[in-house]
C-alpha cells in the first residue's frame, strides 16, 4: 500500500470519542509523518486537541446549523484528499462529509453502519470482534496500512495550563481526587448523596477531594448539592477551568471518579486510573479503555433484567433508559471500588 499524502479525518464529537480518536490520529502521525492530516472536528473538542503536532483542525461549529456546511465547504475549497475517515455515522457527520473530497472514502463495516452511513463511503473497514469504540476507530489506522501498536494518545499541554493545574492541588497531601460528577445526560448522572459519601470516604483515607466540570448551570447545581451533602471540605472547580486546564489538572491526579462521560477518556488519555460509573452503555464499548477493570457496572444486570440478554448478545451501541437505573449503583460498589485502587494503584 502506497503512503498516502493526504489524510482527512472526520469525528466531530463527542469529548470521550475525540479522546479515543487521538490515539489513531497519533499512531497515523507516527507512521506517516510526511503526510498532511486535516481533522474536521467539534468546536470544543478542537479546543482539548489544539497544539497536536503536524494535526490542521478545520472546526465545523453545529451550533451555525447550514451555515457550518458553507464554512466548512469554503474552508476545504480546492483540497482532494488521499484518504477521508469517515469514524462518525451520525447524520451531521454523513452530511459534513460531502464538503470533504476524497478518493478513498473509508467508513464503518455494515454492522455499524446507520443514518445512512453507506451512502457516503465508498470503502468500509474490517470488521472487528472487539467491543470497545477505540478498538474499532484502530480499524481506520489499519485501513491506511498503520500497526495497531499499544495506543498512545499524546494531547499536548502547554506549560501555562500545567501550571494552572498544579496551583490548584493542596499542598497539604499527595493523594487528590477528581470528582466530575456531571454527564451529559442527567439520567446518567449518579446522586448527589452518594457522591459525597465516597468524596468523605476519600477524604478520611487522606485524599484531597475536587469537584469538576463545565460552566453550565446543571454541572453548577449538580456540585452544590453534593457539597451540601459532605461532611469533609471539597474543592469546587465547576466552572473554572478549560477543557485543557482540566485534562492538565486531570493528568495531575491520582485518580478519578466519573460517570460515562468525557472526563473519563481524558483521564486515560492522561494516564491516570479512572472509577467509572456506567449503567446505562455497555462499559465494554464505552468505557476507559485502559481502565474497566475499575468501572462500576450496573449496565449488565439492567441489560439481563430489562431485556433478557448478555452484552454479547445485544447490538452492538445498546442503551438502555430509566432515570433509575444509576440508582443501583450503590455507595458501598463505590468504596469497595475506590479500596481496590488505593491497593492496585499504592495510592
Amino acid at each position: 500500500m502506497s503512503a498516502p499524502r493526504s489524510i482527512c479525518l472526520l469525528r466531530l464529537s463527542a469529548i470521550g470519542d475525540t479522546c479515543n480518536a487521538a490515539a489513531v490520529v497519533h499512531a497515523i502521525r507516527q507512521h506517516y509523518p510526511e503526510a498532511e492530516i486535516t481533522w474536521v472536528i467539534g468546536k470544543a473538542e478542537a479546543a482539548l486537541m489544539a497544539g497536536m503536532d503536524g494535526v490542521n483542525f478545520v472546526v465545523f461549529d453545529k451550533k451555525q446549523g447550514l451555515a457550518a456546511y458553507r464554512n466548512l465547504r469554503r474552508q476545504l475549497q480546492g483540497k482532494r484528499f488521499d484518504a477521508l475517515l469517515m469514524m462518525q455515522v451520525a447524520l451531521r457527520a454523513n452530511l459534513a462529509s460531502l464538503c470533504v473530497s476524497a478518493k478513498r472514502r473509508i467508513g464503518y463495516d455494515k454492522a455499524k453502519s446507520k443514518e445512512l452511513h453507506s451512502l457516503f463511503i465508498n470503502e468500509r473497514i474490517e470488521p472487528t470482534d472487539k467491543v470497545h469504540v477505540l478498538d474499532n476507530f484502530r480499524q481506520f489506522q489499519k485501513s491506511l496500512g498503520t500497526p495497531l501498536e499499544a495506543p498512545d494518545w499524546n494531547i499536548p499541554v502547554n506549560a501555562e495550563d500545567r501550571d494552572w493545574a498544579k496551583a490548584q492541588l493542596d499542598p497539604g497531601t499527595r493523594k487528590h481526587l477528581i470528582i466530575t460528577p456531571a454527564a451529559s445526560n442527567a439520567e446518567r448522572n449518579w446522586l448527589p448523596d452518594r457522591y459525597a459519601a465516597v468524596a468523605d470516604y476519600a477524604a478520611s483515607q487522606g485524599f484531597s477531594v475536587y469537584l469538576c466540570g463545565g460552566p453550565a448551570d446543571h454541572e453548577m447545581q449538580l456540585a452544590a448539592n453534593i457539597q451540601g451533602h459532605a461532611k469533609h471540605s471539597l474543592h469546587n472547580l465547576v466552572g473554572q477551568s478549560s477543557l485543557k486546564q482540566l485534562f492538565a489538572l486531570i493528568g495531575e491526579a491520582s485518580l478519578v471518579l466519573a460517570p460515562d462521560t468525557g472526563p473519563a477518556h481524558m483521564a486515560v488519555a492522561a494516564g491516570t486510573p479512572v472509577i467509572g460509573l456506567y449503567a446505562h452503555s455497555n462499559p465494554k464499548r464505552t468505557g476507559p479503555y485502559l481502565w474497566q477493570n475499575y468501572v462500576v457496572d450496573a449496565y449488565t444486570p439492567a441489560l439481563k433484567q430489562m431485556r433478557g440478554e448478555t452484552p454479547e448478545q445485544s447490538r452492538w451501541g445498546q442503551r438502555l433508559k430509566g432515570e433509575e437505573l444509576m440508582e443501583n449503583i450503590t455507595t458501598e460498589h463505590v468504596i469497595d471500588m475506590l479500596d481496590r485502587c488505593i491497593q492496585e494503584q499504592n495510592l
